[in-house]
């Protein structure tokens, strides 16, 4: 059986995510050294990464102007939000994607890889979860309801399950594709459509339609392990992220069965963490309408984003002599680690 280290966590993310620097002040105050990368910029600043294989040995090296790591030692990984591969600049266009590219593969695939790590979440496993289709699928065998859905790039197809739908249909994209119109940022929001809206223009690309939830509020869930943390989200649109400025939150319960579904749905894509949406009927009936494997929490309620800051923290900690949970987290019993305090700074 393999043993996981039990020095540094690794924490992928960019220098301005103020998400990742939550759970970065809880790692400090239990002296848990940390080392805080952003692959995608970091290694054409000074930084290298080396690794090397050999029949029954696998090392690898992080350097940095300044320090040493090595990659065995690396207790566990938390896979926030690195920025994107994109080749060093400087490089025709060309050269700048080839570099891209042997970047995702190699450096991604070497900071995939490291030998007993404990991933929070795994980057392949956060792939394979961000495909709706697949969420749906899977919410489905987990136990959780799902409003009827239809993807097609059939346009009659879609009018026809638009007209079935009596109480109204919405649009989704299937996945959150960067746009713009004269050189502006477009968001593209859930919207309701009518059958005479959809044209043969669906036939471009698969599109996403589902029956629209009558629902009294929504909810965002947190699940981090075993542990589930949620907010009733009251907004007076249809799509709450729109205009998060006019939305209220505040805890609330997860009935017993739906945190019981979670548990499943997070086993069958191998995830540790998830945010999960649903929408709540009059009648109390919770729908799964999407979980994002790496979506941002710290926008909730401060006593709910420091719960789920401790709870990843000690996921990010294990497997670690334990001590006592905080009273009233509703956490069971934490692990304790001396030694050290690395630098939290971006290398």
């Amino acid at each position: 059986m393999t043993t996981r280290p039990v020095g540094p966590v690794l924490v992928l993310t960019g220098l301005h995510d103020v998400t990742a620097d939550v759970v970065l002040r809880i790692l400090a105050e239990h002296r848990v050294p940390v080392v805080r990368l952003d692959p995608g910029t970091d290694l054409h600043k000074g930084a290298a990464l080396t690794a090397t294989y050999r029949t029954g040995d696998q090392r690898g090296t992080l350097r940095t102007p300044t320090r040493e790591l090595d990659l065995t030692e690396v207790r566990s990984v938390w896979t926030r939000r690195p920025s994107p591969y994109q080749g060093p600049p400087g490089l025709g266009d060309q050269e700048r994607r080839f570099a891209a590219s042997q970047s995702l593969w190699g450096v991604g695939g070497i900071l995939a890889s490291l030998p007993g790590a404990h991933y929070v979440n795994h980057p392949w496993n956060n792939r394979a979860a961000e495909h709706k289709p697949a969420q749906l699928a899977t919410a489905q065998r987990s136990g959780l309801s799902v409003p009827s859905t239809l993807i097609t790039n059939d346009h009659e197809q879609a009018r026809e399950f638009a007209a079935q739908h009596s109480g109204g249909v919405v649009y989704k994209p299937l996945w959150n594709t960067p746009c713009a119109i004269d050189g502006t940022p477009q968001q593209v929001w859930v919207r309701e459509v009518r059958p005479h809206e959809i044209t043969p223009a669906v036939a471009v690309c698969p599109h996403l339609f589902q029956a629209k939830v009558e629902k009294a509020f929504d909810v965002r869930l947190t699940a981090v392990g075993s542990r589930v943390f949620a907010v009733r989200i009251d907004s007076p649109d249809l799509d709450w992220r729109r205009r998060q400025s006019r939305m209220e939150c505040a805890p609330i319960a997860v009935p017993a069965g739906i945190a019981r579904s979670v548990s499943v749905y997070l086993d069958t894509f191998r995830l540790v963490f998830g945010a999960f949406d649903f929408a709540v009927t009059p009648a109390g009936d919770w729908y799964f309408l999407e979980c994002n494997p790496n979506g941002q929490w710290a926008w909730q309620p401060d006593p709910v984003t420091d719960s789920i800051g401790h709870a990843i923290a000690d996921e990010l900690r294990r497997p670690l002599e334990c001590e006592p949970a905080r009273a009233g987290d509703g956490a069971q019993a934490r692990p304790r680690q001396p030694g050290p305090l690395w630098s939290t700074t971006s290398m």
